[in-house]
């Protein structure tokens, strides 16, 4: 197996981890989890998502916490929020975003469940928002893109599709979603082969969860086949809403740990990824949810 010297890591617990916490967070807890994660390294950060208050309330200060991190880490730091519509993408652009994630399924039923859109008129918005980006990178994620929670496995020629509608309207960077986390090492191969054989040149990057608990072993997968960016979330948080059954990302914790024992640079500090995950434990009062984490609850 053939592994890279270096990966990256986007850090997503604000905005992924947060979505599915019921419990209303502060605005400034929030601001403060993300101190500590920028703390750790991390130079890209999703710091959270400008969707309608009343589908995720959760998020309902996106702006607020944007414009505040913003100005705390300009030059230091890129954020990155989430825009599942036009509107949402202008907002975001509003309040400063380096990168706005806009979400297409490659799974139709999921689409309407998600934004409630079809396909073509998400790509349709989709184009809109390429012409208004500006100094934006705007990252197409096409989630659904291994199985569907309500159709089941979702063929790749359906995800290069999308991924080719996305490029040819403008997309900078390509994000690969296993949305409900029960992709194998298998649908890894049979997607990444024939897309990176496709477009050599595009660093695309896996946002994996981790339901079924083959999210490490996909990125060894995605790994030997030359991928080297990676979301992740600290403490293990995150799952769609609107995605039966999902459970959380894979812990930047228990990610950071497998690459720094295969000599793999991330550039991260893990220690202090530690201490924000059990910062994120005692604030919202969660319990551990990556192996990491779990192992430090045990042996406190």
């Amino acid at each position: 197996m053939k592994f890279p010297k270096k990966v990256e890591i986007i850090e997503v617990c604000p905005r992924d981890g947060f979505q599915n916490i019921k419990i209303p967070i502060p605005t400034e807890k929030k601001i403060e989890i993300i101190d500590k994660l920028v703390d750790c390294g991390f130079k890209w950060i999703e710091a959270t998502s400008f969707v309608h208050p009343k589908a995720i309330p959760q998020l309902a200060d996106a702006a607020e916490v944007l414009k505040t991190v913003k100005e705390k880490y300009a030059g230091k730091v890129c954020f990155i929020a989430l825009a599942p519509n036009l509107y949402g993408a202008q907002r975001a652009i509003e309040a400063g975003a380096d990168a706005i994630t806009f979400v297409i399924s490659a799974s139709e039923r999921h689409n309407l469940e998600n934004t409630r859109q079809t396909i073509a008129q998400s790509l349709t918005a989709f184009i809109e928002v390429c012409k208004i980006k500006r100094k934006c990178k705007v990252r197409l994620a096409v989630a659904t893109a291994f199985d569907c929670p309500f159709g089941g496995p979702v063929e790749p020629g359906q995800v290069i599709e999308l991924i080719v509608a996305g490029l040819a309207a403008g997309a900078d960077e390509i994000l690969l979603a296993d949305t409900i986390g029960t992709a194998t090492p298998l649908q890894m191969e049979a997607l990444l082969i024939p897309l990176l054989d496709k477009y050599p040149q595009i660093s695309f990057i896996l946002h994996i969860h981790d339901t079924q608990g083959m999210g490490l072993a996909n990125i060894v997968t995605a790994l030997n086949l030359g991928v080297t960016r990676f979301e992740t979330a600290a403490f293990g948080l995150g799952g769609c809403p609107f995605a039966p059954g999902a459970a959380g990302n894979i812990a930047t914790e228990d990610l950071v740990n497998m690459l720094h024992k295969m000599d793999i640079v991330t550039g991260l500090d893990y220690e202090k990824i530690m201490h924000a995950a059990r910062y994120v434990e005692a604030e919202l009062d969660i319990p551990p949810i990556g192996h990491m984490a779990r192992i430090a609850s045990c042996q406190a």
